[in-house]
Order: structure tokens, then C-alpha cells, then sequence
């Protein structure tokens, strides 16, 4: 008997400081260092994604492509490197720059190149702030180049409409290593909606527009179960 009631004291301490499982978002954590910089897949396979805007000279919208695993190699949306790490981002570092693959910079039009990881809101997920951390230098931004950190939120339902939209320029960070930091808080209006956080960046004409960034962190940083649950009177409840 007393077995049994250890077990089931266990499995209630699990639920309650545990529910990770109800939720749909999850913590993603990345440096670099263990991604290999000589594989075109790496970043793909660790689940970052690309999307492009292109827009006219008049900023009149032409069209999108996407969305595809990121690339590692060549002259399109980004590239593991190595060296430009202080003493916090070690050997390996992310860069984020425009497509250059495509053509229609030459026609002046305004390539806006994303790259993100991207997760789906559940209904566990209600109520908590999620916090996007992440350390960036600039590179070798310069013209009428921009570059921004976001992050996002889409409506599948609605043609996948953005119904967030938390941009941090990076246009102006400094050419030395700083610490950034977007949160966001997650309502009901949300559930089922796709969360994307990342990198952006416009540029046109082939201007250069490479911002560097480590040590990317999402992760949790509001409540995930009441306090009263987290105590025993909360266990008990689970018996009664």
C-alpha cells in the first residue's frame, strides 16, 4: 500500500511541476558550436527556416517565396561562421543577410530575407511570456540595408496573417557583441496560431546587409502552473 501511495504522490508531483506536456511551445536553446559549418544542412536541420517578401521599388508588394529549410552555403539568407565570437560566443557564429540569389535586385526592388524557427501556440500555452534572447554584432550592413529581430505571430485560418508583430532593430547594433531581449505574452486569441522568432532583413541592389548573431535562447519566463498548485494542498486536490 505504501508503494502505492508513493507512486501515486510521485505522479502527481510530476503533473504539477511537469506540464510541459500540455504545452505546444517549447524552449529551443542554440550557440552554434555543436552545428557543422562545412554541412549545407545544418541549419535546416536544426529547424530554422527561410521566407522572402519582394517588393517593388515603390515598396508595392511582387510576391513571396518560401518557406524552406535554411541554408548553409552559397549567397542566400545565411551561413554558419567562424571568428567572430568574443569571449561569450565561442567558435561559431549564425549571419543573417539578404538573398542574393535573387535576380530582381538588380531591378531595384526590396528583398526582405527571413530566417526563424517557428513553433504552434497550444491552449497550455495561455497566460505565459515567452522571452527570445539572443547576442548580436554588426557585420557588413551598409547602404539602404536594415536588419531587425522579431518575433511573430501568424493565422493559419486567416491566410496565415500576422496578428504580432515585435521587431528589435538591428540596423544601429554596434559593431561589438550586445545582449537583446523580446518577450512575448501569449492570450486565447492565439491558440492554434503559429510563433515565429528569428532575423530579418531588406536590402536591394546587392547592398550588403550580414548582421552576426549567438547564443539564441527561447524560453519560458512567466508562470507555467498556479502557485497554489505547485503546493501540497495542490497534489491533494488531485485525490479528491
Amino acid at each position: 500500500m505504501r508503494n502505492c501511495v508513493t507512486a501515486m504522490l510521485a505522479a502527481a508531483l510530476f503533473l504539477c511541476l511537469a506540464p510541459a506536456a500540455s504545452q505546444a511551445l517549447m524552449p529551443y536553446s542554440q550557440d552554434f558550436e555543436g552545428l557543422g559549418q562545412a554541412d549545407p544542412g545544418a541549419l535546416g536541420g536544426d529547424g530554422w527556416l527561410v521566407y522572402a517578401n519582394v517588393f517593388g521599388p515603390d515598396w508595392s508588394y511582387w510576391y513571396g517565396y518560401g518557406t524552406f529549410p535554411a541554408p548553409n552555403a552559397g549567397n542566400a539568407f545565411c551561413n554558419i561562421v567562424a571568428g567572430e565570437g568574443g569571449a561569450g560566443q565561442g567558435l561559431q557564429q549564425l549571419v543573417v543577410f539578404s538573398d542574393y540569389n535573387n535576380a530582381n535586385h538588380a531591378d531595384s526592388a526590396w528583398i526582405e530575407a527571413l530566417v526563424f524557427q517557428e513553433q504552434t501556440i497550444g491552449a497550455g500555452d495561455v497566460g505565459e511570456t515567452w522571452t527570445f534572447t539572443f547576442d548580436a554584432k554588426l557585420g557588413n550592413l551598409g547602404g539602404a540595408s536594415s536588419a531587425a529581430a522579431f518575433i511573430k505571430t501568424l493565422n493559419p485560418a486567416v491566410g496565415y496573417a500576422t496578428t504580432n508583430f515585435l521587431p528589435l532593430d538591428m540596423t544601429v547594433t554596434p559593431t561589438f557583441w550586445t545582449g537583446y531581449t523580446i518577450s512575448i505574452t501569449i492570450d486565447a486569441g492565439l491558440v492554434g496560431q503559429l510563433l515565429q522568432f528569428g532575423f530579418k532583413n531588406t536590402a536591394t541592389l546587392y547592398q550588403p546587409s550580414g548582421v552576426f548573431y549567438d547564443n539564441v535562447n527561447f524560453q519560458i519566463s512567466g508562470p507555467v502552473v498556479p502557485a497554489e498548485d505547485m503546493s501540497w494542498g495542490g497534489v491533494k486536490k488531485l485525490f479528491q
